[in-house]
């Protein structure tokens, strides 16, 4: 029940930290179930609109304008947008700091903001690497890419799903360059089935990319790379960094429980273990799963569930986090993917990933 003094109605305060893909799925579903009238939602963001990160690679590359990449945050009375960066949590008083507004009060919180880059140590790697991380960096690193002379040399470190995507991008943006891609393991996409590991390593050796398997940085400079347990340097005009992920500052500093990747402990409806008005989704969540925009999304929707039951005094409900699959893509028209058990590769996981990516901007 919301308390009514005269003719104003106080209602309770839901906010949400980060305007990705849980936090919007979150506001997207409590919307559709119907919001009850004594709840309102403040949704806070660095930037006016939602940007695509799993397409972020492609931004970098030039294979697509910014303006493509981008979806509109909820239009809805029920809906508050404060812009700014969230400099600290209180939670003692239940307050949210922000850069440009008063501080901004909670009854529940939701911390949705995604991951920064990790860089294991490498010294240098902060300084003279690009991330494609975030909407800005992404930009940055474009600018960095398009200033490339022609036949010079850019090299990837990371060869996960992010390095693989951002190589091949490129390679389809930039023909003449020079694409190193770096992995200290000894396989490329690490948790794929073996089959599609070698599909797209020798995808990127048949266009030209080269592969540096187990191969460890120690520092990077600015147009070199250290190898350890060598003393020969990589010469390199761009460094890209796809090597690895933590989550975001706040979360860093937030007293709170973690577990050995800096994630938040959660019990098993999403909240903070010594804190139940707040709610982690996305890369900040200790989760038995690699971090994703899909997980992410099934999550935001689980914890609108949550909300409403506590907010109807009813049992709040457990849902299993099911998965569709995994995909990728290499360049434009190729791709690969797990459905299930199914490993596929070619044209039509891209054009499946296509589709999911025109979905994800029109609804």
């Amino acid at each position: 029940m919301c308390l009514q003094i005269g003719d104003e109605i106080m209602k309770k305060k839901l906010v949400v930290l980060g305007g990705g893909y849980g936090g919007l799925a979150l506001i997207h579903e409590l919307l559709n179930k119907g919001l009850p009238s004594d709840i309102a939602i403040t949704l806070i963001d660095r930037q006016p609109f939602q940007g695509l990160k799993t397409e972020y690679y492609a931004l970098a590359a030039g294979t697509s304008a910014d303006s493509e990449l981008r979806v509109a945050f909820p239009q809805s009375p029920d809906v508050t947008l404060a812009l700014g960066e969230i400099t600290s949590l209180d939670r003692t008083n239940k307050l949210v700091h922000v850069t440009g507004h008063d501080p901004i009060a909670y009854d529940y919180l939701v911390i949705g903001l995604g991951c920064t880059d990790h860089y294991h140590g490498v010294e240098g790697a902060a300084q003279y690497s690009y991330s494609i991380q975030t909407f800005q960096a992404a930009r940055k690193a474009y600018t960095a890419l398009n200033n490339v002379a022609p036949y010079g040399s850019v090299t990837i470190v990371g060869g996960g799903l992010s390095g693989v995507e951002m190589a091949s991008e490129l390679r389809e943006s930039r023909s003449d360059l020079k694409i190193s891609l770096i992995n200290r393991g000894p396989n490329l996409l690490g948790g794929f089935p073996d089959g599609v590991q070698n599909y797209v390593a020798q995808w990127l050796r048949e266009h030209d990319v080269q592969l540096l398997l187990n191969t460890q940085l120690q520092r990077i400079e600015q147009n070199s790379l250290f190898v350890q347990g060598s003393d020969a340097s990589l010469e390199t005009d761009i460094t890209l960094w796809t090597a690895g992920i933590q989550p975001v500052e706040l979360v860093q500093r937030l007293d709170a429980d973690k577990d050995k990747g800096g994630r938040l402990m959660l019990n098993e409806h999403y909240q903070l273990l010594n804190d139940p008005s707040i709610f982690v989704v996305g890369d900040c969540a200790s989760l038995p799963y690699a971090p994703s925009a899909q997980v992410a999304g099934i999550q935001g929707e689980h914890i609108a569930h949550k909300l409403l039951a506590i907010w109807k005094n009813k049992t709040i409900p457990v849902e299993p986090i099911k998965l569709r699959g995994t995909l990728g893509a290499l360049g434009k028209h190729n791709g690969f993917g797990v459905m299930g058990s199914m490993s596929i590769k070619g044209r039509v996981p891209r054009l499946i990933k296509s589709g999911i990516l025109w979905r994800s901007k029109h609804t």
